[in-house]
């Protein structure tokens, strides 16, 4: 029998639907809530077979010139019943061609890249894509393990770190919302520092406000001041890595072992079973996050199924207009930088 699909209208539903097919954060209404705010739109659709749901996706769209339309993508998405990845694919294909007249349909399913869902992708008219968002290659903890086999499966340096960040006297704990602001006062030294752009102050206080629970931030103070911070976002069964940074001072402190010890056993004690450090690059960053364990973990990656001819002349023109975006951003996060010193050393 051939699978239903039909859009979700009601969130309690959904993040219910998410959540019951083990789902991805990036899969929860307050996420594409969020998206929706700031430049794309959002449509959640219910893959049924015989009346029972098998599948579900959060597609999140960003319009296009003409002739292209839109693309379609699912972030860390879809969630299936065990085994029937590819034909829900297939279904929600269908249904973007009809509803949304798309360019592509883009994926990055939180999938093993050795699953059997994955290996079938090609047979099935799916792509790799270099338009990558959401980094494949990243490390996932399983909080299954017992507290004393997490530490053992540490670097000796993380070990010795979290106990020495331990000792300095500082108040780790969750942040409200009251204090994000001095937590994204930490992010844009970070961004500074490291050169990367990020978004306005509303985009995250959106987040923060849509997802709620599932969004929480934790913080690591030394007297009023926070030092380190480090954003989560999760459902029942796995929590991702969103943003977080540091000061100098946290730097010198070791802060941020003691805080993403903090987080992981917060994680931990909800009985999340995955913590995902959102991706791995070949940076000081991506080292710090490779201590935690001794192994990493591929997903998937990116994946395209076209749906239109003119899919060859997006493919090409996307890594462009990407780059724009990431520079643009990044020229405003400076600018912006300037103006908060300007403005901080006339007070």
């Amino acid at each position: 029998m051939s699978l239903s699909v039909s859009p979700c209208l009601d969130r309690a539903l959904w993040d219910t639907t998410v959540n019951q097919l083990g789902g991805h954060p990036q899969q929860l209404w307050g996420w594409g809530q969020t998206k929706a705010a700031h430049g794309w739109s959002a449509d959640r659709v219910l893959v049924a077979e015989d009346g029972m749901v098998i599948g579900a996706a959060q597609l999140v769209l960003k319009a296009l010139p003409v002739p292209l339309r839109n693309l379609a993508y699912i972030p860390r998405g879809p969630q299936t019943a065990e085994g029937r990845g590819v034909e829900v694919l297939e279904a929600i294909a269908g249904y973007v061609r009809a509803a949304h007249h798309s360019v592509a349909l883009s994926i990055e399913p939180d999938w093993n890249a050795d699953s059997d869902a994955v290996r079938a992708l090609p047979a099935a008219g799916w792509t790799p894509s270099g338009n990558t968002i959401l980094i494949g290659r990243t490390l996932i903890l399983d909080l299954a393990r017992s507290e004393d086999d997490l530490l053992a499966g540490m670097s000796k340096k993380h070990r010795q770190y979290i106990r020495k960040s331990g000792r300095e006297g500082l108040d780790i704990r969750r942040v409200v919302r009251s204090e994000i602001s001095a937590c994204l006062d930490v992010y844009r030294l970070t961004a500074e520092r490291a050169g990367f752009g990020i978004h306005e102050d509303s985009y995250y206080l959106d987040i923060f406000d849509n997802l709620g629970e599932a969004s929480p931030v934790y913080a690591a103070f030394q007297g009023d001041d926070v030092v380190a911070f480090l954003w989560i976002s999760t459902t029942d069964t796995t929590s991702f890595e969103l943003y977080g940074g540091m000061t100098d001072e946290g730097e010198r402190l070791r802060a941020n072992y003691a805080l993403k010890w903090f987080a992981i056993q917060e994680m931990k004690a909800r009985g999340v079973t995955r913590y995902d450090f959102n991706g791995l690059l070949n940076d000081g960053v991506s080292r710090f996050k490779m201590g935690w364990a001794q192994h990493e973990d591929q997903l998937a990656g990116t994946w395209d199924l076209p749906l239109s001819p003119f899919y060859p002349l997006f493919s090409r023109a996307l890594p462009l207009a990407k780059r724009g975006m990431q520079l643009a951003r990044r020229q405003a996060g400076r600018a912006l930088g300037l103006v908060r010193k300007v403005r901080g050393s006339r007070a």
